[in-house]
């Protein structure tokens, strides 16, 4: 009936206000939206302009449905007034019927013009904050700063190291203390070491006795510096120098003994059918058996070559009978008696001079003792402090050897029958800090607050 229909149109219309008023509301609240969008880059800005034309489209609806609105009722009570008076009106009735039904529409066609407009709004929103956080972050990149503050790389262990970085990439190495490089062709490489200071103690070789009254080898070079400042992550080269092979005629010099560029001299043969070898410390002088206060053959010279402080000391000539001693760290060899004739008396031999403490390796421990003269027919001489080889005596008694890992030089031989020298005691180089370990290479141990890496043959320590 048309009298139904008028009603429930009138009761939709009555919905009508409180539909608008809602979607003022979410109209007011996508309107909040554009300040915050408009900040943003010029992607962000045109979402936003794009959700701004959206929210224009909405609003013409609403205005559109607004117009309506006020004709709706009148249109139903003519309607209602038409159906009452007369059937003739049908026609009018039916057209306001459909101008409410139109209105009806237009407004419901807004809702979902509304949802869509936030999402753009919304999208828009969050591309700008993504836009801004990228641009933020742009301006670590090429760009110039007047901060006094700092710039933080990343940091770790070698084993932590990227194994294929982008080229030009760059880090602190925790392990080697170092700012490093990634290169194409040669990895990580170092672009700033953390320098460090070091002590370090480097003796080399003794030099071995001579034969036939032979003079006692010198002592190998002692070097040591308390203090040397050396580049975290790189690699310096150790040797340490072997100690002479003893023979029945003349004493070998040892081998030399390094760290990087610290050299220390091998110490000097004693003498024994020529004249003792200069070295670190010399070799002891060739004792003679002619009855002539003058030795057979002189001793050899200390600190050859020259080093500052000294690396050693000058090893002493042979007396009638006996050899003179080698050379040590702290003093020169000595000479013998010369208080008899040819072939009589008691021949004293020259003892080796004394080697020097070290307490590097957390303990004291004396190093580089010069070998004793050999003595035809009495005790040969002492071996000096630190490891020095005896001298043999009497009767062809060998010399004996220089402690291993000391220095020492091994003592004379006391000659009469083809005897040998003592051999040279092998060198070696202790190298320490303080603190907890930062390098790597040799035997290491802790004491005393220091880490200590010692070396006794060839090798190498990466700082």
């Amino acid at each position: 009936m048309p009298t139904t229909k008028s009603s429930n149109t009138v009761s939709n219309i009555r919905q009508v206000p409180l539909a608008f008023a809602q979607a003022n509301t979410a109209f007011v609240s996508a309107n909040n939206v554009a300040p915050q969008v408009q900040p943003a880059f010029s992607t962000a800005n045109s979402a936003g302009l794009y959700a701004n034309a959206s929210f224009l489209q909405a609003n013409a609806a609403f205005t559109s449905a607004n117009n309506v609105a006020p004709q709706i009722e009148p249109a139903f009570l003519k309607a209602n007034s038409a159906y009452a008076s007369q059937n003739a009106t049908g026609t009018y009735a039916n057209s306001a019927f459909t101008q409410a039904n139109a209105a009806f529409s237009s407004a419901n066609n807004v809702a979902p013009q509304i949802q869509p407009a936030f999402s753009t709004a919304n999208s828009a929103a969050l591309y700008a904050n993504g836009a801004f956080i990228k641009a933020n972050s742009g301006v670590q990149y090429g760009a110039n700063t007047t901060s006094n503050s700092f710039f933080a790389l990343p940091k770790g262990t070698t084993a932590e190291r990227p194994a294929s970085a982008d080229i030009g990439s760059i880090r602190y190495n925790t392990t080697l203390g170092r700012i490093e490089g990634y290169l194409v062709s040669s990895g990580w490489q170092n672009i700033l070491a953390d320098n460090y200071s070091v002590e370090y103690l480097v003796v080399a070789g003794g030099g071995s006795g001579g034969g036939n009254w032979g003079g006692g080898g010198g002592a190998g070079g002692f070097r040591t510096n308390a203090e040397l400042s050396i580049s975290s992550g790189t690699v310096y080269t150790v040797s340490v120098g072997a100690g002479g092979t003893g023979s029945s005629g003349q004493g070998s010099s040892g081998s030399i003994s390094t760290f990087g560029s610290v050299t220390s001299a091998g110490g000097g043969g004693g003498a024994g059918g020529s004249a003792g070898i200069s070295g670190g410390s010399g070799g002891g002088g060739q004792g003679t058996l002619s009855g002539s206060a003058a030795p057979a053959f002189v001793a050899g010279s200390g600190n050859t070559p020259s080093a500052t402080p000294s690396q050693g000391n000058n090893g002493a000539d042979g007396t009638n009978g006996g050899g003179g001693g080698g050379g040590g760290a702290t003093s020169s060899g000595s000479s013998g008696s010369t208080s008899f004739g040819n072939y009589s008396g008691s021949a004293i031999a020259g003892n080796g001079g004394n080697g020097t403490a070290s307490s590097i390796s957390g303990s004291s421990v004396t190093y580089a003792g010069g070998g004793g003269g050999g003595s035809y027919n009495a005790t040969g001489g002492t071996g000096g402090s630190g490891g020095g080889g005896p001298g043999g005596g009497p009767s062809n008694a060998p010399g004996t050897a220089g402690t291993t890992n000391t220095g020492s030089g091994g003592g004379g031989n006391a000659g009469g029958g083809g005897g040998v020298g003592g051999n040279g005691g092998s060198g070696i180089v202790i190298i320490r800090y303080s603190g907890s370990q930062r390098g790597t290479g040799g035997t290491v141990t802790s004491a005393g607050g220091y880490t200590i890496h010692t070396f006794t043959g060839t090798g190498t320590y990466t700082a």
